[in-house]
């Protein structure tokens, strides 16, 4: 064979150092923003740089995926395996394919009129390696333009994040570092001035009314209170030896890639010791680590710490499950009861963050919205749920049904129901009452936050606890059992 095989060229550049060269670019950059942040903040920084770099490696492989560079590595690929005859008899018409599809067309012809005047018995391969390097260039300039890209993708959602955290962190209370890591990945939303402005609002009045902060962090601690070992989690963590993917096994080729290790080393890449002009090439490839070895892969036996299947359940966590928060969007709703609704919302999806639970709003009338405030895009539906404007009338039974279904779910099986209403409505049926007893006996809580003093009290009864919070009382709370 005449040269290197081309295959595998873009995998080879994107492992050639360009992705690290990036991350410590981006390293450097972000290093001067986080550096006055807190220790949650940096290290959610830093992890988002490292899923960052899993992925770019990927992506730079594909950008030089061009039609062109397919056509011109086809030719590489057909010219290397050509005999030196083959090669001196047909390599004008490659040359001639070449012109205006390829960098390397002008120092091609320039080597071969070289050849013409000074014949030389390795000019073939002399000719392919040459062709080689000038793909790799090409290769490599294309990966750089789209790692360019990517990087200034990275940094733009970067000081995104950042300038979401830094107004949530304003908004919010302080010390609340346990919500940096789910808040960081909510803050790739694009949040206007507006949004800023409505989350401000109603954070200030959750400080106002101390008693709406007061109720939300009594209900997250009642998931506490169930003692079930169905519920526990975390299982107890112990050493053994587990079988990794390794590229320093040597049990299967599965490519060719440039390195500095000679037990490696592709036997054609010996051919430049076999001629004295020849053989300084060889050993600047084997300085700049350029000399194409085998790339190996296997598996290898390390120690890793792995979960157990037995819990230690004597010091294990709760799993506690998702809040679901059913708000009464009905016109009665509308004033105060409705700011402290959306407030106590907001102050949920705080403890949601800080205890890693899902938080699900459900706004009903006479009709039902759905919100998922602690998803990735968590920060953009929170400002849709706090702009939208209360109407219509009030209609209990279906969102009960819908919680109820939900609640079979492996998904919400220890679900936390929360409804926020003025409860100015009938009681329900007593079919609906045993489907409500029948959860709660199990690890399911129905929680009320009455916003009205004109509830009805049997509509009430059926919820396992409730709170009465209303302007009468100038924000004074009354638990009920």
């Amino acid at each position: 064979m005449l040269g290197v095989d081309a295959l595998n060229l873009a995998i080879s550049v994107a492992d050639s150092g360009l992705v690290e060269t990036a991350v410590n670019d981006l390293i450097g950059r972000s290093q001067v923003l986080i550096e006055s942040e807190k220790p949650g903040m940096q290290a959610s920084v830093k992890d988002h740089l490292r899923k960052w770099k899993r992925t770019a490696k990927r992506r730079i492989s594909k950008a030089s995926d061009s039609e062109q560079i397919r056509q011109e590595l086809a030719l590489y690929q057909t010219v290397i395996h050509w005999d030196e005859v083959q090669f001196a008899d047909d390599i004008k018409t490659i040359i001639v394919q070449l012109k205006g599809k390829s960098d390397f067309y002008g120092t091609a012809k320039r080597l071969l009129e070289r050849q013409q005047n000074t014949p030389n018995p390795m000019f073939a391969h002399f000719f392919c390696d040459q062709w080689y390097q000038s793909l790799f260039q090409s290769v490599k300039q294309l990966q750089l333009d789209e790692l360019e890209i990517d990087k200034q993708k990275f940094l733009d959602d970067l000081y995104n994040r950042m300038e979401n955290m830094k107004n949530m962190r304003q908004i919010g209370d302080e010390g609340d570092d346990a919500q940096l890591g789910r808040l960081w990945d909510m803050a790739a939303a694009k949040l206007s001035r507006g949004d800023v402005s409505t989350m401000t609002k109603y954070a200030t009045f959750l400080r106002k009314h101390s008693g709406l902060k007061e109720i939300a962090n009594e209900l997250g601690r009642m998931a506490s209170q169930v003692d079930d070992p169905a519920l526990r989690k975390n299982p107890a963590v112990e050493l053994q030896f587990v079988e990794e993917q390794s590229n320093e096994a040597t049990d299967d080729i599965v490519g060719i890639h440039e390195s500095d290790d000679l037990s490696k080393l592709l036997p054609n890449e010996t051919m430049f010791l076999a001629y004295p002009e020849l053989e300084v090439i060889f050993y600047k490839h084997l300085v700049d680590k350029r000399l194409m070895n085998y790339r190996t892969a296997g598996k290898s036996r390390k120690l890793r710490k792995v979960n157990a299947h037995t819990p230690n359940s004597s010091e294990l966590d709760l799993e506690k499950g998702p809040f679901i928060v059913c708000v009464d969007a009905s016109g009665s709703m509308s004033g105060f009861p409705e700011q402290s609704a959306k407030a106590m919302a907001y102050a949920l999806m705080q403890i949601a963050l800080a205890e890693e639970r899902d938080c699900f709003v459900l706004m009903f009338s006479t009709e039902q919205i759905t919100y998922e405030l602690t998803k990735k895009d968590g920060l953009r539906e929170a400002c849709d749920f706090l702009s939208y404007t209360f109407h219509g009338g009030t209609d209990f039974e279906p969102v009960l049904q819908k919680c109820i279904d939900l609640m079979h779910s492996d998904k919400y099986l220890n679900a936390d129901m929360v409804v926020l209403s003025d409860f100015i409505a009938p009681k329900q049926s007593q079919e609906m009452v045993d489907k409500v007893n029948d959860l709660q006996a199990g690890h399911n809580r129905f929680h009320a936050v009455c916003l009205s003093k004109y509830g009805n009290p049997e509509l009430l009864d059926i919820f396992s606890h409730h709170w009465s919070y209303h302007p009468g009382l100038m924000g004074r709370f009354i638990k009920k059992l």
